[in-house]
Protein backbone atom coordinates (compact mmCIF):
# COMPACT_ATOMS: atom_id res chain seq x y z
CA UNK A 1 0.00 0.00 0.00
CA UNK A 2 1.75 3.00 -1.45
CA UNK A 3 2.02 6.14 1.20
CA UNK A 4 -1.09 8.36 1.45
CA UNK A 5 -2.29 11.04 3.55
CA UNK A 6 -4.87 9.88 6.27
CA UNK A 7 -8.26 10.00 4.78
CA UNK A 8 -10.76 13.05 5.56
CA UNK A 9 -13.72 10.66 5.91
CA UNK A 10 -14.92 9.00 8.91
CA UNK A 11 -14.63 5.48 8.62
CA UNK A 12 -17.74 3.51 8.39
CA UNK A 13 -18.70 1.16 10.99
CA UNK A 14 -21.01 -1.33 9.91
CA UNK A 15 -20.86 -1.38 5.90
CA UNK A 16 -23.39 -3.60 6.14
CA UNK A 17 -25.88 -5.13 8.82
CA UNK A 18 -24.77 -7.63 11.01
CA UNK A 19 -27.78 -9.98 13.16
CA UNK A 20 -27.27 -9.81 16.62
CA UNK A 21 -29.72 -10.31 19.84
CA UNK A 22 -32.23 -7.32 20.61
CA UNK A 23 -29.93 -6.64 23.95
CA UNK A 24 -26.85 -6.69 22.30
CA UNK A 25 -24.86 -3.22 23.02
CA UNK A 26 -21.78 -1.67 21.18
CA UNK A 27 -17.55 -3.16 21.80
CA UNK A 28 -16.63 -0.53 25.21
CA UNK A 29 -19.43 -0.72 27.19
CA UNK A 30 -19.97 -2.57 30.61
CA UNK A 31 -20.38 -4.86 31.67
CA UNK A 32 -17.25 -6.15 31.09
CA UNK A 33 -15.50 -9.54 31.09
CA UNK A 34 -12.80 -10.81 33.54
CA UNK A 35 -9.48 -11.60 32.68
CA UNK A 36 -9.38 -15.50 32.12
CA UNK A 37 -13.28 -15.54 31.35
CA UNK A 38 -14.41 -17.32 27.89
CA UNK A 39 -15.62 -14.77 25.42
CA UNK A 40 -17.32 -16.32 22.36
CA UNK A 41 -15.91 -14.04 19.31
CA UNK A 42 -18.46 -14.47 16.12
CA UNK A 43 -18.46 -13.25 12.59
CA UNK A 44 -22.00 -13.26 10.70
CA UNK A 45 -22.13 -12.81 7.09
CA UNK A 46 -24.66 -9.89 5.75
CA UNK A 47 -27.35 -12.45 4.55
CA UNK A 48 -26.94 -14.51 8.15
CA UNK A 49 -30.17 -15.26 9.65
CA UNK A 50 -30.62 -18.18 12.58
CA UNK A 51 -29.79 -21.78 11.41
CA UNK A 52 -27.22 -20.39 9.14
CA UNK A 53 -23.11 -20.89 9.20
CA UNK A 54 -20.81 -18.75 11.40
CA UNK A 55 -17.44 -18.97 12.42
CA UNK A 56 -17.05 -18.83 16.42
CA UNK A 57 -14.04 -19.13 18.51
CA UNK A 58 -14.02 -19.27 21.85
CA UNK A 59 -11.50 -17.11 23.21
CA UNK A 60 -9.67 -16.13 26.79
CA UNK A 61 -10.22 -12.60 27.57
CA UNK A 62 -7.13 -10.68 28.43
CA UNK A 63 -8.80 -7.20 28.82
CA UNK A 64 -11.95 -6.11 28.20
CA UNK A 65 -12.91 -2.11 29.48
CA UNK A 66 -13.81 1.09 27.66
CA UNK A 67 -10.88 0.96 25.16
CA UNK A 68 -11.73 -2.56 23.53
CA UNK A 69 -11.71 -6.63 24.01
CA UNK A 70 -8.22 -8.34 23.92
CA UNK A 71 -8.59 -12.03 23.59
CA UNK A 72 -6.50 -14.85 23.11
CA UNK A 73 -7.17 -17.59 20.71
CA UNK A 74 -5.01 -20.55 22.12
CA UNK A 75 -3.32 -23.44 19.64
CA UNK A 76 -5.47 -26.59 19.31
CA UNK A 77 -9.20 -24.70 20.07
CA UNK A 78 -12.20 -26.30 18.70
CA UNK A 79 -13.58 -23.58 16.81
CA UNK A 80 -17.13 -23.74 14.13
CA UNK A 81 -16.03 -23.04 10.85
CA UNK A 82 -17.93 -22.52 7.26
CA UNK A 83 -18.12 -25.43 5.06
CA UNK A 84 -18.90 -27.10 2.15
CA UNK A 85 -20.28 -30.62 2.87
CA UNK A 86 -17.24 -32.48 1.77
CA UNK A 87 -14.94 -30.56 4.26
CA UNK A 88 -13.64 -28.40 1.89
CA UNK A 89 -12.99 -24.50 2.57
CA UNK A 90 -14.35 -21.39 0.26
CA UNK A 91 -10.40 -20.71 -0.85
CA UNK A 92 -10.34 -24.33 -2.33
CA UNK A 93 -12.86 -22.97 -5.01
CA UNK A 94 -12.17 -20.90 -7.82
CA UNK A 95 -12.44 -17.53 -6.96
CA UNK A 96 -15.09 -16.57 -9.70
CA UNK A 97 -17.47 -19.29 -8.03
CA UNK A 98 -16.96 -18.35 -4.24
CA UNK A 99 -19.97 -15.99 -3.57
CA UNK A 100 -22.03 -18.41 -6.05
CA UNK A 101 -21.36 -21.07 -3.91
CA UNK A 102 -21.09 -19.48 -0.45
CA UNK A 103 -25.09 -20.18 0.19
CA UNK A 104 -24.33 -24.17 0.08
CA UNK A 105 -21.81 -23.33 3.12
CA UNK A 106 -22.86 -25.70 6.10
CA UNK A 107 -21.24 -25.45 9.62
CA UNK A 108 -18.47 -27.45 10.38
CA UNK A 109 -16.47 -27.96 13.92
CA UNK A 110 -12.67 -28.18 12.90
CA UNK A 111 -9.57 -27.11 15.39
CA UNK A 112 -7.53 -24.14 14.78
CA UNK A 113 -4.44 -25.76 14.20
CA UNK A 114 -1.67 -22.90 14.36
CA UNK A 115 -0.19 -21.19 16.89
CA UNK A 116 -2.32 -18.71 19.08
CA UNK A 117 -3.23 -15.15 18.13
CA UNK A 118 -3.89 -12.49 20.06
CA UNK A 119 -6.87 -10.25 18.84
CA UNK A 120 -7.42 -6.78 19.83
CA UNK A 121 -10.94 -5.26 18.88
CA UNK A 122 -10.31 -1.25 19.54
CA UNK A 123 -14.00 0.02 20.66
CA UNK A 124 -15.56 1.98 17.38
CA UNK A 125 -12.89 0.74 14.85
CA UNK A 126 -13.99 -1.44 11.90
CA UNK A 127 -11.08 -3.61 12.42
CA UNK A 128 -9.88 -5.70 14.72
CA UNK A 129 -5.87 -5.92 15.31
CA UNK A 130 -4.23 -9.49 15.28
CA UNK A 131 -1.03 -10.40 16.53
CA UNK A 132 1.24 -13.40 15.13
CA UNK A 133 4.37 -14.95 16.37
CA UNK A 134 6.52 -17.08 14.51
CA UNK A 135 7.48 -20.52 16.79
CA UNK A 136 10.46 -21.55 16.30
CA UNK A 137 10.73 -25.20 14.56
CA UNK A 138 10.88 -28.48 17.19
CA UNK A 139 9.06 -26.25 20.12
CA UNK A 140 5.44 -26.61 20.95
CA UNK A 141 2.93 -23.80 20.93
CA UNK A 142 0.75 -24.86 23.45
CA UNK A 143 3.83 -25.34 25.85
CA UNK A 144 4.38 -21.96 27.53
CA UNK A 145 8.22 -23.68 28.10
CA UNK A 146 8.21 -22.60 24.11
CA UNK A 147 7.19 -18.76 24.93
CA UNK A 148 10.63 -17.21 25.55
CA UNK A 149 11.48 -18.54 21.97
CA UNK A 150 8.13 -16.84 20.64
CA UNK A 151 8.96 -14.54 17.72
CA UNK A 152 6.69 -11.40 16.55
CA UNK A 153 5.93 -11.75 13.18
CA UNK A 154 3.62 -8.63 12.41
CA UNK A 155 -0.23 -7.54 12.71
CA UNK A 156 -3.21 -9.00 10.41
CA UNK A 157 -5.55 -5.83 10.73
CA UNK A 158 -9.24 -7.41 9.86
CA UNK A 159 -11.79 -5.42 8.78
CA UNK A 160 -14.75 -5.70 10.10
CA UNK A 161 -17.95 -4.57 11.39
CA UNK A 162 -17.75 -2.67 15.21
CA UNK A 163 -18.45 -5.05 17.64
CA UNK A 164 -21.70 -5.61 19.60
CA UNK A 165 -21.76 -7.60 22.50
CA UNK A 166 -24.44 -9.39 24.70
CA UNK A 167 -22.69 -11.87 27.69
CA UNK A 168 -20.07 -13.50 26.64
CA UNK A 169 -20.76 -13.07 22.84
CA UNK A 170 -18.87 -10.63 20.62
CA UNK A 171 -20.58 -10.24 17.09
CA UNK A 172 -19.21 -8.74 14.06
CA UNK A 173 -18.32 -9.46 10.05
CA UNK A 174 -16.02 -10.26 8.11
CA UNK A 175 -15.19 -7.27 5.04
CA UNK A 176 -13.29 -9.45 2.65
CA UNK A 177 -10.48 -7.15 2.40
CA UNK A 178 -7.26 -7.42 5.48
CA UNK A 179 -4.01 -5.44 5.63
CA UNK A 180 -0.83 -7.47 6.91
CA UNK A 181 1.58 -5.35 8.86
CA UNK A 182 5.04 -6.98 8.78
CA UNK A 183 7.00 -6.76 12.43
CA UNK A 184 9.25 -3.69 10.18
CA UNK A 185 6.26 -1.99 9.54
CA UNK A 186 5.94 -3.03 5.73
CA UNK A 187 2.28 -3.09 5.06
CA UNK A 188 0.88 -5.26 2.35
CA UNK A 189 -3.07 -5.06 1.21
CA UNK A 190 -4.81 -8.48 1.09
CA UNK A 191 -7.50 -10.04 -1.05
CA UNK A 192 -8.60 -7.05 -2.81
CA UNK A 193 -9.66 -9.37 -5.68
CA UNK A 194 -11.78 -10.97 -3.65
CA UNK A 195 -13.44 -7.63 -2.59
CA UNK A 196 -13.85 -6.98 -6.47
CA UNK A 197 -15.66 -10.32 -7.28
CA UNK A 198 -17.78 -9.81 -4.19
CA UNK A 199 -18.57 -6.50 -5.57
CA UNK A 200 -19.39 -8.47 -9.24
CA UNK A 201 -21.53 -10.89 -7.64
CA UNK A 202 -23.39 -8.81 -6.06
CA UNK A 203 -22.82 -9.84 -2.39
CA UNK A 204 -21.63 -6.23 -2.24
CA UNK A 205 -22.75 -3.08 -3.21
CA UNK A 206 -20.81 -0.28 -4.65
CA UNK A 207 -21.20 1.71 -1.93
CA UNK A 208 -20.30 -0.82 0.91
CA UNK A 209 -17.06 -1.98 -1.29
CA UNK A 210 -16.49 1.65 -1.43
CA UNK A 211 -16.70 2.07 2.40
CA UNK A 212 -14.46 -1.12 3.57
CA UNK A 213 -11.72 0.41 1.19
CA UNK A 214 -11.43 3.48 3.04
CA UNK A 215 -11.79 1.76 6.86
CA UNK A 216 -8.59 -0.08 5.14
CA UNK A 217 -6.63 3.32 4.50
CA UNK A 218 -7.73 3.96 8.16
CA UNK A 219 -6.39 1.07 9.54
CA UNK A 220 -3.36 2.03 7.80
CA UNK A 221 -3.21 5.40 9.34
CA UNK A 222 -3.89 4.14 12.66
CA UNK A 223 -0.70 1.87 12.43
CA UNK A 224 1.18 4.75 11.09
CA UNK A 225 0.31 6.63 13.80
CA UNK A 226 1.11 4.57 16.50
CA UNK A 227 -2.19 4.05 17.65
CA UNK A 228 -3.38 1.81 20.11
CA UNK A 229 -2.81 -1.55 20.16
CA UNK A 230 0.08 -0.89 17.83
CA UNK A 231 2.56 -0.53 20.68
CA UNK A 232 5.55 -2.83 21.51
CA UNK A 233 3.99 -4.04 24.29
CA UNK A 234 1.16 -6.27 22.91
CA UNK A 235 4.09 -7.85 20.83
CA UNK A 236 5.77 -9.18 24.41
CA UNK A 237 2.56 -10.53 25.32
CA UNK A 238 2.51 -13.88 26.45
CA UNK A 239 -0.98 -15.73 27.81
CA UNK A 240 -1.23 -17.10 31.21
CA UNK A 241 0.51 -20.27 31.22
CA UNK A 242 -2.30 -21.44 33.72
CA UNK A 243 -4.85 -21.12 31.30
CA UNK A 244 -6.54 -23.99 29.69
CA UNK A 245 -7.90 -24.58 26.28
CA UNK A 246 -11.60 -23.34 26.02
CA UNK A 247 -14.51 -25.32 24.38
CA UNK A 248 -17.24 -24.13 22.36
CA UNK A 249 -20.85 -23.66 24.48
CA UNK A 250 -22.68 -27.02 25.08
CA UNK A 251 -26.05 -25.56 23.07
CA UNK A 252 -23.36 -25.47 19.21
CA UNK A 253 -24.39 -27.63 16.59
CA UNK A 254 -22.72 -28.39 13.60
CA UNK A 255 -22.85 -30.19 10.43
CA UNK A 256 -19.67 -31.35 9.66
CA UNK A 257 -17.28 -32.85 12.24
CA UNK A 258 -13.42 -31.78 11.28
CA UNK A 259 -11.94 -31.50 14.70
CA UNK A 260 -9.40 -34.04 14.63
CA UNK A 261 -9.10 -34.39 10.78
Amino acid sequence: MPDAPPPTEAPVPAPYAVSVPDDARLLGTPPFLAPGEVVMWRYRDYAWAPGRPETVSPMRVVRDDERGLVAWLAPGTPQLTKRYADGSDLRDVPLGDRYVREPHRVQARSRWRGAGILRVAPAGSPWSVWLFWDVPEGHEPANPAAHDAWEFAGWYVNLETVHRRAGHDTFTGDHVLDLWIEADGTVHVKDADELVEAERAGRLTAEQAAAIRLNAEHGRASFLAGDWPFDDAWTRWRPDATWTTPDLSTDERWDVDLLDV
